[in-house]
């Protein structure tokens, strides 16, 4: 079993040919999946406004389309695991780019409401085809910077909606921040077309779509361990970001300052973004040298720690210190996600065990974001924002310090 394991190791780290374009497609469709999501926290007032809704009733279609996402895991994992992982990925960036377009061109509010939920298909088959078909073909070696890479597109894409909203929006018009995006959509077909199909796929494939569902049922135990986990760290990442942009603006003390040249709205997003991405970079590196759990802990006590300035701060540069401090550690602790999850899940459904897990994980913490919206509402954001997330981090700490872990294992090992 020794000489197995060592053989195994050795063919895997004798890297498959085309490994970085199987990682680029998976981290740039994570991308483009943050940038549609996140282009309508920026644009409640203009969505309400534009349907002449009340700005919850916009805020209600973010909680649908995470409530949509495990739909999309199945579908698209099922298939994945299936068929392979390219023709599946593909088929998932161009349907949800469809739906992003006809989206952002509603005529009227239900029809949007419709689009973002179909849109929550998307994105919830994406992630699973994604992060295995990046985990599976990196070099195991640098499994955990490619996932904290990966990880990191989801700051990325919140990034770059905000500099859309800056750059491209005034020009075009909000219409067109639904548009953009079909570039990047072709540019991760190509890629897909040009990556190698998953070798561990092909050891590991199911004959059936039954046999790949009753295989997941067999895995009960670890499935409802990180059930647990995913949804305890859905309200982290949301709970820290989709209202965040509606918090700054109630804040009337930093209404006349500048950030980077711009409105506090637009600079500070863009300051906690780049500090998510190292976050999420440099905690996937760490988890290669202290575990992924540790990892994942360190960061979570870098989020703790900035919630007085993340939440209370008075003035432009304590906001930008402690958000970008709070990000650093929410997606540190996300960047280890896509690797920890990965070793945890049984090989013949790693498309569908960790996608599926991932996203029943965000729909039951899919009220999260309204859950805090209604705690404004009675206690004021800075203190709704602090109870919160400081109960979530708690949490988190506990459930990581408990759990398994199964760091740096083999995808290509055969089982038994």
């Amino acid at each position: 079993m020794h000489i197995e394991d060592e053989l195994t190791y050795s063919q895997e780290e004798q890297s498959t040919p085309g490994w970085q374009f199987a990682v680029a497609s998976g981290l740039l469709g994570w991308v483009l999946d943050a940038f549609d999501f996140f282009v309508i926290v920026f644009l409640f007032d203009t969505l309400a406004s534009h349907f002449q809704v009340e700005k919850r009733a916009i805020v209600f279609t973010i909680s649908i389309t995470l409530a949509m996402r495990p739909v999309g895991a199945l579908i698209f994992g099922a298939l994945a695991d299936r068929f392979g992982r390219r023709k599946p990925l593909m088929l998932c960036v161009v349907y949800f780019s469809i739906v992003t377009v006809l989206s952002g061109f509603s005529p009227n509010y239900g029809f949007f409401v419709a689009m973002r939920a179909l849109y929550g298909i998307g994105m919830g088959g994406y992630w699973g085809i994604g992060a295995s078909f990046a985990m599976e073909n990196a070099p195991r070696k640098l499994r955990g910077l490619l996932s904290g890479m990966m990880q990191g597109g989801y700051p990325f894409g919140y990034l770059l909606a905000a500099v859309g909203m800056l750059t491209i929006m005034p020009h075009l018009g909000w219409h067109a921040m639904f548009l953009v995006g079909t570039l990047m959509a072709a540019v991760i077909v190509v890629l897909t077309l040009l990556s190698p199909e998953s070798e561990a796929w092909k050891l590991h494939r199911m004959g059936s779509v039954t046999t790949i569902f009753k295989t997941l049922f067999q895995h009960m135990g670890s499935f409802s361990y990180l059930l647990l986990v995913m949804v305890v760290m859905s309200c982290l990442s949301h709970g820290t970001q989709d209202l965040y942009p509606d918090f700054l603006k109630s804040i009337p003390s930093i209404g006349s300052s500048l950030v980077l040249g711009m409105k506090p709205l637009y600079g500070i997003p863009i300051i906690y973004n780049i500090g998510a991405i190292t976050g999420a970079v440099f905690f996937g590196y760490l988890s290669e040298r202290v575990g992924r759990r540790r990892a994942i802990m360190i960061a979570l006590v870098v989020s703790l720690a900035a919630i007085p300035a993340w939440a209370f701060g008075g003035t432009v540069l304590v906001l930008v210190v402690g958000s970008y401090l709070m990000q650093t550690g929410v997606q540190g602790a996300f960047g280890v996600i896509p690797a920890h999850l990965n070793e945890l899940s049984p090989d013949s459904v790693r498309s569908l065990f960790p996608g599926f897990v991932y996203q029943l994980g965000v729909l039951i913490a899919s009220p999260a974001v309204s859950i805090e919206f209604l705690l404004r509402d009675h206690l004021g954001y800075p203190l709704a924002l602090t109870i919160f997330e400081v109960l979530v981090i708690v949490m988190l700490l506990f459930i990581f310090a408990l759990g398994p872990e199964r760091r740096g294992r083999s995808f290509r090992a055969k089982a038994g």
